[in-house]
């Protein structure tokens, strides 16, 4: 997931990131908003739900829910050992450690029978490596909720090779150069799509939640060459 050691956005030290992230994705706050609100008409009257966090590294899933809704709990996993002491620290400043359980590992590896109200994977898929193993996080998010619940998941997407992607990236650099970002960083952000990052075209994406078992495939946010959506899932343990 969010590896914190080789990605463009966390060159930075984790402690860092939550700031320079929002410097370098615009509406980035914004996408966890309507995340909120999206998520919190879903679930509606629902008693206590329990929300998976897949790349919980930094914590915003968490804080920006958390904060607003007093009786939800919350189970956070990344594969980043110092992007999850980010997000237990600011977890902790916050108050909010009698709610969250925080693990470190890969979600596949989980034997936990529980079924979640809903989960979020926030800025993690185009980390992953491939269709294949694209499908397999998603499946085993699938094999994590209840029948009904809600995914929340956002990404970089699009075809690297086209008009449309040197447009959009055209207009990233200026936005990140404009908000003080170095230019190395940024040529350290273009260089790694192949080698540490593997965007999909957002249409591949909804194939692939579809593939996974997921319903309902709605998009709900974009900025530059992020997506995000919401699915619902079948349900099912894995």
């Amino acid at each position: 997931m969010k590896d914190g050691m080789g990605s463009p956005w966390e060159q930075a030290a984790a402690d860092q990131y939550s700031h320079k992230i929002s410097l370098k994705i615009p509406g980035y706050q914004l996408q966890y908003d309507l995340m909120d609100t999206l998520m919190a008409a879903l679930f509606d009257e629902q008693p206590c739900p329990e929300v998976l966090v897949v790349g919980a590294g930094g914590g915003q899933e968490i804080l920006t829910l958390a904060r607003k809704h007093q009786d939800w709990r919350f189970s956070g996993v990344d594969t980043s050992i110092r992007m999850l002491a980010a997000a237990e620290r600011r977890v902790a400043e916050a108050g909010l450690e009698a709610r969250v359980q925080l693990q470190h590992g890969e979600l596949a590896a989980w034997k936990s029978s529980r079924l979640y109200t809903g989960a979020t994977c926030m800025l993690v898929l185009h980390f992953v490596e491939g269709r294949k193993k694209k499908l397999a996080l998603l499946q085993s998010i699938a094999g994590h909720l209840e029948a009904g619940a809600p995914l929340f998941i956002s990404a970089i997407n699009g075809d690297t090779s086209s008009p449309a992607w040197s447009l959009q990236m055209a207009g990233w650099k200026i936005h990140m150069l404009n908000n003080g970002i170095p230019l190395k960083e940024w040529e350290q952000f273009e260089q790694s799509f192949g080698v540490t990052s593997f965007p999909l075209p957002p249409e591949e994406i909804e194939l692939l939640l579809r593939q996974a078992g997921f319903t309902a495939v709605t998009r709900y946010f974009g900025s530059y060459l992020i997506d995000a959506w919401v699915a619902v899932a079948g349900g099912g343990a894995e």
